[in-house]
């Protein structure tokens, strides 16, 4: 039975770059959620943090930032989203500057793009009921949240805090719920950052083995998130139909 594959990934990070080369390698799509304002005109580069004078580290790796004059190059060929312009949660300012942000993140991909970018990734999962009006309102086909369903056409009621199946590195979750999609003729969707994998070739290695598996399983189809939201949109308006 055919199913439905897509992935995104969050922040706009140096290891970004290998990551895409994964997906060009296997034929994948992928969605990539950026914040324009915490990019430079210089490229930082990763590096293992000093804990006596850096701050937040994953697993003490500092993840080093792409440059502006990178997004064209390294996310060619994909799906860009916005994630706010400098990573603003919903709530932590007034909303009207909040929607601004997510905007203005929005209109400086689409510039890049040449193309709409209609997608959105809630930074750190947060959303109120009020950002999520304005999310609709200004024309955004989805936000993303750090939730996760089982199902996602059964489970998401609202694509606007579009839960996913699980994050890449929930390995025992990513598995059953991929083939619980394979099963049912649905959507399997993972996420997470690529500095999650640090410069650990055990973790690259794991994510290329996942994206061999997917690519040599001739009932898997890869899409956009964009068009899973779509998927779930279509879903619940029949229900509603139909109820």
């Amino acid at each position: 039975m055919k199913f439905k594959v897509c992935t995104c990934w969050d922040d706009g990070v140096v290891n970004d770059i290998r990551l895409a080369g994964l997906f060009r390698k296997y034929g994948a799509k992928a969605t990539f959620n950026l914040n324009p304002g915490l990019l430079k005109e210089e490229r930082t580069e990763s590096r293992w943090a000093d804990p006596l004078h850096d701050g937040w580290a994953c697993r003490g790796f500092c993840t080093g930032k792409l440059a502006l004059r990178d997004v064209p190059e390294v996310y060619a060929g994909f799906e860009l989203a916005s994630h706010c312009w400098r990573h603003e949660n919903a709530g932590s300012i007034p909303d009207a500057d909040w929607i601004k942000a997510a905007l203005d993140a929005r209109h400086w991909l689409e510039d890049v793009a040449q193309k709409p970018c209609l997608g959105f990734a809630w930074p750190c999962g947060i959303s109120t009921p009020g950002t999520v009006a304005a999310l609709r309102a200004a024309g955004f086909a989805y936000g993303r949240s750090t939730k996760t369903a089982d199902d996602v056409l059964r489970d998401n009621p609202e694509p606007m805090t579009l839960k996913s199946n699980c994050h890449f590195q929930d390995t025992r979750r990513f598995w059953s719920c991929y083939k619980a999609a394979r099963e049912s003729g649905g959507v399997f969707y993972f996420w997470g950052h690529s500095y999650e994998m640090m410069d650990y070739d055990r973790f690259w290695e794991q994510m290329e083995n996942a994206l061999r598996y997917i690519a040599e399983d001739p009932d898997a189809e890869w899409i956009d998130v964009v068009d899973a939201a779509r998927l779930v949109s279509a879903r619940n308006a029949g229900a509603a139909a139909g109820a």
